[in-house]
């Protein structure tokens, strides 16, 4: 793929040279970030100095989970690790990242043009570096896609520099004051920086997390050369004839990491291992293949939570059901004594959502209604709005997403349904279960992790409309009896799934991945 035109380059140097601006206001919110971190004292002096590299961040831009988890997991980490992140400049991230000013350089590698570096500190004092390049990265729509749902068409040439910038910023030839001991590489868009740091020999040892092995980054193997990928490792990265960024990761990085412990399982077979299972299941034997669920923000607590119409807590039940006639009321719904059940949820194949529409009918017969917030395949969205024409008294929607009409569903919901095909880790039912709605999930990846079965939510065995009917059957008898329903809601609502444990358990793969490079290296230098 040719390198971008001069008029790309003329763009990039405008970006760099806005943020290089000195103009009052980003003086004074440069001051403001600098007082903040000198408040703040994130990390000991002698603190290990990691990477995380992310190709989006809710702190700028989210398209899915992993927005949200590179936001959340390097803050969790800051009182025991270094943690900067690394986010490409999207037109989103520039227009938020106030006071950033260009500290480095990444130099051009094969068809790989060169970029520079802008450095900003958040608020809180978390320092993101930004890379810069008009051409690539500052497009409207998502990271991934047009606005109009498309793949942009240079993907390949986008990530394959994101990968390659962190690559480099690791073997200190960026420029910066600051180089990582770790790399911590997230999904397929920055998995091939675990291959450029093996390439070069830089000793840095790189872990990548999986998020969705669903998502793999395949493209033409022609495009080998253009992305700097030497001859000697093509086949390392061959997929079926085609180039599989997310396998370069899984080959090259020191450890590899997945976002629950089942799903860690799950992927090492056919069934889940979307073609890659007998190398993860190498990486398994050898114990270099983990599993850590995710964690939640804790502003999704019903006490304090000011999208909700009143406050709850475990000890104070009424405001749930006050919370419960507003989403009726939102949603044109009649108000009832039945169960009121949730989906919040991208409406596609692996969520199940053809499930919940077979079974809504049962549903609505047993007195239940169903509100669901989402958006995503036609064909789902289109057999939504025809059963909420269908059930007017019983089924309402919101195709779409809004932050807040979906925590006030969770807030004023009994049940969520979740009958995810499969799951790697699952967001929805730990915020459902924050808010005392009890999750009715397929029992896959981390659902099985966060779901105690008849204690927590309901799980059931197969992704199958007779076996969610079978589960759905277990909530209405358990909507029946008060003093058991009340129980499972206090055992969700007290379930620990913050950041904390979570972030201790990075911190310590952190160290374990540090110190497994380490010592190869130094059994390496004896040998």
């Amino acid at each position: 793929m040719p390198a971008p035109d001069s008029a790309g380059r003329t763009r990039r140097a405008a970006s760099a040279g806005a943020l290089r601006s000195k103009s009052p206001r980003l003086r004074d919110a440069k001051g403001r970030f600098q007082r903040c971190l000198v408040a703040t004292a994130p990390c000991a002096p002698d603190a290990h100095r990691s990477l995380f590299v992310t190709s989006e961040m809710s702190d700028f831009i989210k398209a899915g989970g992993l927005g949200e988890v590179a936001a959340a997991l390097p803050r969790a980490l800051r009182d025991r690790h270094d943690v900067r992140v690394l986010i490409p400049g999207y037109q989103a991230v520039l227009e938020r990242a106030i006071g950033a000013e260009v500290v480095g350089r990444i130099e051009a590698h094969a068809d790989l043009p060169a970029c520079e570096i802008a450095l900003v500190h958040q608020p809180d004092g978390l320092p993101v570096y930004i890379l810069l390049n008009a051409a690539l990265f500052a497009r409207p729509g998502s990271p991934y896609v047009t606005a109009e749902g498309v793949e942009w068409d240079d993907n390949a040439l986008r990530f394959a520099t994101l990968s390659y910038a962190a690559a480099q910023i690791a073997a200190g030839a960026a420029g910066l004051d600051w180089t990582p001991e770790l790399l911590h590489l997230n999904d397929w868009p920055c998995a091939l920086a675990a291959g450029y740091l093996r390439w070069s020999g830089t000793p840095v040892p790189s872990l990548l997390t999986i998020h969705n092995l669903a998502y793999q980054g395949l493209f033409p193997h022609a495009m080998a050369g253009a992305l700097g990928v030497p001859d000697a490792a093509r086949d390392a990265l061959d997929f079926y004839g085609r180039l599989s960024f997310l396998q370069a990761g899984i080959v090259f990085a020191d450890q590899v990491n997945t976002v629950s412990i089942s799903y860690a399982q799950q992927i090492t077979g056919p069934e889940l291992g979307c073609g890659l299972d007998e190398l993860l299941a190498r990486r398994a034997a050898a114990g270099r293949l983990s599993g850590i669920v995710n964690g939640i923000d804790p502003s999704y607590d019903p006490r304090t939570d000011t999208h909700l119409q009143v406050p709850f807590s475990v000890n104070q039940w009424q405001g749930k059901n006050v919370n419960a006639q507003h989403v009726r009321r939102a949603f044109h719904l009649p108000q009832s004594r039945g169960p009121l059940f949730a989906v919040v949820s991208r409406l596609v194949h692996q969520k199940g959502l053809d499930l919940v529409v077979d079974v809504a009918p049962q549903i609505a017969a047993a007195g239940g209604q169903i509100v669901f917030v989402g958006q995503g395949e036609r064909p789902i969205e289109q057999s939504v709005r025809a059963l909420c024409a269908r059930y007017p008294a019983h089924v309402a929607a919101m195709i779409g997403f809004e932050e807040a009409t979906a925590r006030r569903v969770y807030a004023g919901s009994d049940f969520l349904l979740m009958p995810s095909r499969f799951e790697p880790c699952g967001l929805s039912q730990m915020y459902a279960q924050r808010f005392g709605s009890l999750p009715i999930a397929h029992a896959t990846g981390g659902l099985i992790d966060t779901v105690d079965d008849g204690v927590t939510g309901f799980l059931f065995a197969e992704p199958s409309a007779d076996a969610l009917r079978r589960c759905v059957g277990r909530a209405f008898r358990t909507w029946r009896q008060p003093t058991l329903l009340s129980a499972m809601r206090r055992a969700a609502m007290l379930t620990p799934s913050g950041w904390e444990r979570a972030g201790a358990r990075y911190a310590e793969l952190y160290t374990r991945t540090t110190t497994t490079r380490a010592n190869a290296t130094r059994m390496r230098a004896v040998g």
